[in-house]
Order: C-alpha cells, then structure tokens, then sequence
C-alpha cells in the first residue's frame, strides 16, 4: 500500500458538489490528460449491475479463511471478491511461485460467481526504494521485452490452476513513489512495459483475465494519466483511495486534480469500468465521515468491485482502533450484494 500523496482544491462550492455527488452520481464530463479535468456537478448514477465487495484480509493459507470470518462479522454470506497479492522480491515471486495462491484458486472455483483479485509486480526487488536511475534501467529492459516470459509463465500458472479470469491489478500506484514498478522516472517506456506484459499474458491459451490500471487517489508524483497506456491493454480503470492526507475532507478526495471524480469521468470517457481494490482508513484516524463518503459514492457509482485493506490502521473487522467508522461500515454495506 502506497497513501495517495495529494494536493488540496480550496473551493466555496465543495459541499454543494459533495451533496450532488452523493445524492446523484458522477459528472458526465469527457475524461483528460493533463491538466486535470474540470469538477462539474453530477446528474446521474452510473448504470451496471451491484459492487461486488469483499476485503483484503492478510496474506498466508489463513488468509482465505478469513474472508469467511469477514462475512460472519457482517452478519452475511461469504463475500463474493478475494483479494491476494503476489510477492515482488523476485522473478520467482512474480511467477506466483506461492503457497497460497492455489489454495485462492480453489477458493475461487468453489462458487461461479466469486473472483479473484491478484495484484502483480512489475519488477523484482519492488519494495526495495531502488533510486530512479535504476528503476528507468528496469523500465527500459521490460519495455524491450526482457522479462516477458516470466508473466506467460504467470499466466500458464493461473490457466493450471483453473482460474484464467483472474481479475490482474498489475503495477499498482504507478503513479507514486514506494514501488520499483513505479512510472515517473520514465512514463514513455512504463507504457510500453506494461503492453508487453498485457501481450505477453493474453497470448497464453485460455486466458481470460482483465487487466485493471490503478493508480493512487490524487496527483502525488505523476498525473496518473500521464501513464495510462491506451485502452486496448486496460480493461478496468482502477484507484487505491485511502483517507489521507491528514485534514483532507471526503469532498476534497472527490474534487481534487485526480481523484474520485476525475476517475469516474476518465472510466466514462474510455468506455472502462471502474473499481477500488484498495481502499480504508488512514491518516484522519477513526473517521465516520470518510467511511460514510466513500461507501455512499461507490453504491452511487457501481463500481465492478470494492475491497476495503483490512487491518490497521485502515481496517473495519481486524482493527478495533476504528469503532465508528466499522459501525458506518457495517450498516452502509447491507446495500451490497
């Protein structure tokens, strides 16, 4: 997890377009590149089926037993998303060389209408702060198609163990600071990594997996937009958005350059649906507002999925830091499927 850096938009009107925002739905306005996209009013919710939900409740084999416990705590079934990650500290991690992940597959074949979210490093070594020097050295040999093996072999792994629609969130928050796959060092060959990475996957027989685009909430070091790679090799439009920065009210994390609003209206205009893989409680601490803001604007959106980070600070059921915003949590999510 890598907390948007942000940006705050001082505006007399934030409040009205917050109550427009939750009462109605997203602005129909034409996504864009740089600058960022005018905040305009909302006029309606944005049509598809009912957000499938789930949470991101640890790593490890326990990890998939708890998202039973998660739906217990909420008094309801099973969720229907499970949410893993592969390890990014080397081309065997990326490989899904992993435990656990089987034991995810079983999970997801288990019932027909779960799925699987998977997030997948671009590079190795992934959390090691390797300097920019470096990581535009990475980007460059991904982009010449260097490591395109180890993702076919990845995607022969997922197509093995029976779950080839595999919901892929590759090089998340590309657009900040914390991980090697990160994009500003250079966008142009970021693009291109990760087209050969989509390439590479779906030439793999019986594939069937999305490919969703997630930056952080906000500017923080790169306009998002500034990597996206076109929407022949996107299928989901993505956004980790946790509370932060401290003092940022919910109508700012909507309204900023970059964020909510301006996801939605960049989906919109690249005909994409959206989603939240990541998404909690942060620096504003225990906070029933954010809580309430975010659950009410993605019942509004229908986003294709939402999975709340589960532990502290950010979580709701493992987190017992945070007993109004798991209160709001609890009652709000009833809407759900």
């Amino acid at each position: 997890m890598a907390p948007p850096g942000t940006r705050r938009t001082p505006s007399a009107l934030l409040t009205v377009v917050l109550a427009l925002v939750l009462l109605a739905g997203p602005a129909c306005v034409p996504g864009a590149e740089s600058p960022p996209p005018p905040v305009r009013a909302a006029t309606a919710p944005r049509p598809g089926p009912p957000t499938a939900y789930g949470a991101y409740v640890g790593y490890g084999i326990d990890a998939v037993r708890r998202v039973a416990g998660f739906g217990a705590w909420l008094g309801r079934p099973e969720p229907r998303v499970g949410h893993a990650y592969l390890a990014g500290d080397n081309w065997t991690d990326i490989e899904g060389v992993s435990d656990d992940l089987a034991v995810w597959a079983d999970w997801r074949r288990n019932e027909a209408d779960r799925l699987l979210v998977l997030n997948v490093p671009m590079l190795d070594r992934n959390e090691d702060h390797l300097p920019d020097s470096v990581v535009r050295a990475e980007l460059g040999e991904g982009a010449n198609g260097r490591h395109d093996e180890h993702f076919r072999v990845l995607a022969r792994r997922l197509v093995q163990l029976g779950v080839p629609d595999t919901e892929i969130v590759l090089g998340w928050e590309m657009n900040g600071t914390t991980y090697t796959h990160r994009c500003a060092p250079d966008p142009d060959a970021w693009k291109q990594y990760w087209t050969r990475i989509v390439t590479a996957m779906r030439s793999v027989p019986g594939q069937r997996f999305r490919f969703d685009f997630t930056p952080n909430r906000g500017r923080d070091a790169i306009p998002w937009t500034d990597c996206y790679p076109g929407d022949r090799y996107v299928d989901v439009i993505g956004m980790d958005a946790y509370d932060a920065p401290r003092g940022l009210s919910f109508a700012d994390q909507l309204t900023e350059p970059y964020g909510l609003l301006a996801q939605a209206d960049f989906a919109r205009a690249h005909h994409k649906p959206i989603a939240y893989p990541e998404w909690g409680l942060y620096e504003n601490g225990d906070n029933p507002s954010y809580m309430r803001g975010m659950l009410t604007w993605m019942a509004g959106q229908r986003p294709l999925y939402q999975t709340i980070s589960d532990y502290c600070p950010h979580g709701v059921w493992r987190c017992r830091a945070n007993p109004k915003s798991s209160a709001v949590y609890r009652a709000l999510t009833d809407r759900q499927p």
